[in-house]
This record gives C-alpha cells, structure tokens and sequence, in this order.
C-alpha cells in the first residue's frame, strides 16, 4: 500500500488543478494555485525527486479534471513460460507494455506495444486484472495509475526480439526470473498473469 501522506498529497494535487480549471473566480484562482504549488512541493519531498519532475504530472489532454494515467500490460505466455523485456532505460526486465495512447482502444494498446518491444504479433484474449498501483507493493511513485493487464495470445512467430525500447525480449520461468523493473512490474503481477492463465472462470480481478 502507498504511504498515506503521498496518496494525501496526490489527492491534493488533482484536486487544486481541478478547481484551477472550472473556477470563475479570480481569488479562488489565486487559492487554487498555492495550495497545487504546496501539493508539488509536498510530493517533490516525498518521492525524493526534484520539483521540476512534479510539475505536468496531468497531462495536456486531461486538464480540467485530474484523472490517473494508464498503464497497460501483457501477459504472452507459452509452454510455461512469460514473456519479459528488458528496459533500456534501466536495464531491468519488465512484461511488455507501457502508457495507453490516445486513439487506440486498450486492445490495440496492448497488441502494438508487444509487438513494438518484441517484435511479437499478439492478440488480446482477456483482461484478467485492473489494479490501482497505489494499493500494490511497488516503488513509491509521485504519479497515479491504473494497470490493465492482458492475457494475450501468440499469432504466428514465436521467437522474441529487441524493439525501440527494449534491449532483449526472452521467455522466463516463473520460478527463473531476471532482475524485475519494479515501477513496471512485480513478481506479483507475473504470479498473477499465470493464476489467470490457468483458471477456468476469465474473470477480471479489481481493485
């Protein structure tokens, strides 16, 4: 779970540029600004990051009402084995999938993501998870999320390869893993994506 205070500030935040953007009121304007730019400041100490990384944590298209951004990942799995890549950003495997983008559904989100990290053509069978990052065991992280996860099916090839953003792409053994990127992905989210794998129900899972 996330520490209270950080959860505390991040609310603070979407709500003062919340009411920045639908108040009519130059004074309450002025109200709006200090308490975001107090929120900021409260954030930038909590997650020990400089205060320029705090500012345009909503982005453009989202102004005017604050909402989480989305994080969308597969789950490629094949004879016992997932599918990971390896960040080039930190050196550290994650499963594929990034920032949902405007103009695709989460389908075509996920699909094109494996396929731009591992050079892997999938097809999204199920969503089996939707989680609040926040309420998960990973890093602390100033910014909000949700998570939609995948199982996703091979079509054709089977035989990963490094994208753009990825130096290798491989199949693990969940009892083998490699060095997780931990604000991607968790051994948890892998645990997971074999639990739906294996279960009759296709159920999605919430928060």
């Amino acid at each position: 779970m996330e520490d209270t205070w950080l959860a505390q500030a991040k609310r603070l935040l979407a709500l003062a540029e919340t009411g920045q953007h639908f108040t009519k009121d130059q004074f309450d304007r002025e109200r709006y600004d200090e308490i975001a730019n107090i929120a900021r400041a409260m954030l930038a100490d909590l997650g020990q990051v400089p205060l320029s990384r705090i500012d345009g944590l909503v982005s453009e298209h989202a102004a005017g009402y604050a909402t989480p951004s989305i994080d969308i990942r597969g789950a490629v799995i094949r004879d016992g084995l997932i599918l990971l890549v390896r960040e080039r950003s930190d050196g550290k495997w994650s499963m594929p999938g990034g920032f949902a983008d405007i103009g695709n559904s989460p389908a075509e989100n996920i699909e094109r993501e494996v396929w731009e990290e591992a050079r892997l053509r999938v097809r999204a069978e199920h969503l089996y998870a939707v989680h609040h990052k926040a309420r998960h065991p990973y890093p602390a992280d100033v910014r909000d999320f949700y998570k939609l996860y995948f199982l996703c099916d091979l079509v054709g090839r089977e035989i990963p390869e490094a994208g753009r953003e990825t130096s290798d792409a491989a199949f693990f053994a969940p009892e083998n893993l490699p060095q997780l990127s931990l604000g991607r992905t968790i051994k948890a989210d892998i645990v997971t994506a074999f639990y739906a794998k294996a279960a009759d129900d296709k159920l999605t899972r919430f928060d």
